[in-house]
């Protein structure tokens, strides 16, 4: 025989005792604290955090309502935290009792749309079996419709979706993510799909500085400083790469370290073989490291000239610093023709 609990309008529940033993407030503080800039998108994870809260304070004191709608769009360029966020929302949600799991699944288009008949349901089914329990989130989603190819099988996968985000909404949390331009698109030829979406948090480009203190913990994180004006040349380096194509904000960062640190390790090798380095040496990204970027290259900026390891001829080779072709020349004190090697070089504008 079931017991029904009354309470009372002077019942208390006490918000700060939930906060602390539901532990949010590490996955906020985390948030805050791992995350360079993205305040609007920090705001808005504390409201559903907030909502959350809140609601599971209602059902503690017998106050029924349906459970808020947890599916939710991330849109903003690459590189803006997007999946760092998602992997946050799992926890807060697992935390809040509002999935059993708490863990994320991260997909596109090719793990859920198959290439003939027959092919895409149970490949959409399988991803959605693994992700039960915590969130699934489908990155540049708009690839899963193409209207203009008949043939395509990415609504079926969405109709599959759909189905799974209605009927099981307590099971599972999908966060679907992209341009915002592109994910607008979508949603307006998938209004089923749109109607779904409870939450929509857009994460804006960082800017230069904040590109430039995301950069700093990237290269304390793997023990490497960086000289007060190699910060000057970096913060240069960001603003003229901002400008060119395919920037992607924190992962276009990453790469221009790798880079800087590849010259770092080119530079010591050639100037400082023959000598004892200190750890100072080891762990110091001075100006010379970023001004040999084809960054500077395209934009015209003035850079040191790299120096090339020496041989009898002047071997002509791509510099690793530049990426860029280097013609073999006759060598006049020579007046041997040393053809040019080819040699992979970085990629475009890091």
């Amino acid at each position: 025989m079931e017991t029904t609990v009354q309470y009372s309008d002077t019942d208390t529940v006490s918000v700060r005792q939930e906060y602390e033993k539901t532990d949010i407030e590490t996955v906020i503080s985390n948030l805050e604290s791992d995350l360079i800039g993205l305040k609007p998108v920090k705001a808005r994870i504390r409201e559903i955090a907030a909502l959350l809260l809140i609601d599971r304070l209602r059902k503690g004191v017998g106050l029924t309502s349906s459970n808020p709608g947890l599916h939710m769009s991330f849109t903003g360029s690459p590189g803006t935290g997007k999946t760092t966020v998602a992997l946050k929302m799992a926890d807060i949600l697992y935390k809040l009792g509002y999935i059993p799991k708490g863990h994320l699944l991260t997909v596109t288009r090719d793990d859920l749309v198959g290439q003939y008949i027959g092919h895409t349901a149970p490949k959409t089914k399988e991803v959605l079996k693994k992700a039960m329990g915590g969130v699934l989130f489908i990155d540049e989603a708009y690839y899963l419709y193409k209207p203009d190819n008949e043939r395509d099988y990415g609504s079926e996968a969405i109709e599959i979706l759909l189905q799974v985000m209605e009927n099981q909404r307590d099971e599972l949390v999908v966060i679907l993510a992209g341009y915002k331009d592109r994910m607008d698109i979508f949603y307006e030829s998938n209004p089923g799909l749109a109607s779904r979406i409870a939450n929509h948090v857009h994460f804006p480009d960082y800017s230069p500085e904040e590109l430039l203190e995301i950069g700093k913990i990237m290269l304390a994180e793997q023990q490497y400083q960086i000289t007060s004006q190699g910060e000057e040349v970096l913060l240069k380096y960001i603003k003229l790469r901002t400008e060119q194509p395919l920037f992607a904000n924190a992962r276009s960062m990453k790469n221009a370290l790798d880079r800087a640190r590849m010259r770092q390790a080119n530079r010591i090798f050639e100037t400082s073989s023959e000598l004892n380095l200190t750890k100072a040496d080891l762990v110091t990204l001075d100006t010379s490291d970023f001004l040999q970027s084809r960054v500077f290259a395209m934009a015209g900026e003035s850079q040191t000239t790299p120096q090339i390891m020496s041989n009898p001829y002047n071997q002509g080779q791509m510099d690793p610093n530049q990426g860029q072709y280097n013609p073999g020349q006759v060598d006049p004190n020579q007046g041997q023709y040393n053809p040019g090697q080819y040699n992979p070089g970085q990629g475009y504008g890091q």
